[in-house]
């Protein structure tokens, strides 16, 4: 066919009063063969657009259309090609991403093919019965949100039907180990004023958490090998919020790990109110839970043991990354008789751990008063049951 298409190419779209779309080039090209029939064809070709999060709420709103109730349209956009697209959302760096849509005749959604520029992500859509199954995966892929945790291999196998994406299969291959399980999400189905909601479960096997946790601090990090196990939901008018609105519980366990960077025995054994972060604590096992809410986390019933000390305690870190808690660190066949209780503070990136005030203050009275070994350590263990208590009702001076 050497007749030339006829085509409308426009430039510098702008959609939204604060710019929600913009499109660099839009060329809409029509079918010859429909010039003349009830209902036009055409193809559309999107160069570079720019896309908010906010679009999102437009886009769930259009989607809710069920096939039952759709009719034909006067113009049939058959094929979308999408090129440079990239999304802005606050605190992600997504990557720009390339798209070829097919759609029906009631212009619903047929098949997708949505890639990265660089390869690394792809999604294959198509349709499979009265659902569409979504394929997902990645090649040495870095995550956009959060830690840049970097991914080996991914598959997720994904069914999308109506207002609801289902994810039976998580398989992710990361810092030598593997992440698998299971997720749901749901939202609004046209003025329902329902949320967003996203539920689901993963597990952790043997993965090596050295680079990663060294990605949060580089003075103070572990190393060894995550065993890990749980749950988590969110609700949020708005896709964009359900991360905020995390709540999650895990279980985890690292085995035959160091804590780089900090010197539990050490720190326990010198009764002053300095700084001793250097050096590091060798462990057999590391165990504990982990509550999310939001931005706020909270680990709790923390139990690290090895030949040489065992600690108990827990840290909840804020939203803006301060670390506030209480670790009981025993020292075996040390002079002390009972466990120190040290103070966490500081931040993720930079912690602090100290033996506490009461701590400090008990081994002082004890000693002044029964004498070096056994006042000190009764005077230290009043102290670990008044921090016992503190901590009970919420942590204070």
């Amino acid at each position: 066919n050497f007749l030339p298409s006829p085509r409308l190419v426009a430039g510098g779209i702008v959609v939204g009063k604060n710019q929600e779309v913009m499109v660099d080039e839009l060329v809409v090209i029509p079918t010859l063969s429909s010039l003349f029939a009830d209902v036009k064809q055409v193809n559309l070709k999107v160069a570079k657009p720019v896309i908010k999060k906010d679009v999102l709420t437009i886009i769930s709103t259009l989607a809710d259309k069920k096939l039952e109730n759709a009719e034909a349209a006067a113009i049939n956009i058959s094929h979308i090609d999408i090129s440079d697209m990239q999304l802005i959302w606050s605190d992600v760096d997504l990557p720009v991403f390339n798209a070829e849509i097919v759609l029906t005749q009631l212009n619903q959604l047929d098949t997708a093919v949505i890639q990265t520029v660089d390869g690394k992500l792809k999604a294959d859509v198509t349709p499979n019965g009265d659902e569409h199954l979504v394929m997902v995966s990645a090649d040495k892929w870095t995550l956009p949100i959060g830690l840049p945790l970097l991914i080996d291999k991914a598959m997720l196998k994904m069914h999308l039907k109506d207002n609801r994406l289902t994810i039976p299969k998580i398989d992710v291959a990361l810092y030598q180990g593997k992440l698998v399980g299971d997720a749901v999400l749901t939202w609004p189905a046209g003025k329902s004023g329902a949320n967003w909601k996203l539920n689901g479960r993963l597990s952790m096997n043997n993965l090596s958490v050295k680079e990663p946790s060294s990605m949060m601090s580089k003075t103070v990090y572990l190393s060894g090998s995550l065993l890990a196990d749980g749950s988590f939901s969110a609700s949020a008018k708005e896709a964009g919020q359900l991360a905020e609105r995390l709540q999650a519980s895990f279980t985890f366990k690292i085995n035959h790990g160091v804590l780089h960077g900090l010197d539990l025995a050490k720190v326990a054994s010198i009764l002053i109110k300095q700084s001793q972060n250097g050096g590091q604590t060798q462990f057999d096992a590391f165990s504990g839970l982990l509550n999310v809410s939001g931005k706020q986390y909270h680990l709790k019933n923390l139990n690290i043991s090895s030949g040489l000390l065992l600690a108990k305690g827990q840290v909840k870190i804020a939203p803006n990354k301060a670390l506030d808690g209480l670790v009981a660190v025993e020292v075996k066949n040390s002079i002390s008789l009972v466990a120190i209780p040290l103070d966490v503070s500081g931040t993720v990136s930079k912690p602090v751990v100290l033996p506490s005030k009461a701590a400090l203050a008990g081994a002082a009275a004890g000693t002044a008063i029964l004498g070096p070994g056994v006042g000190t350590s009764l005077g230290i263990k009043a102290a670990g049951a008044l921090d016992s208590v503190k901590n009970l009702f919420g942590k204070s001076d």
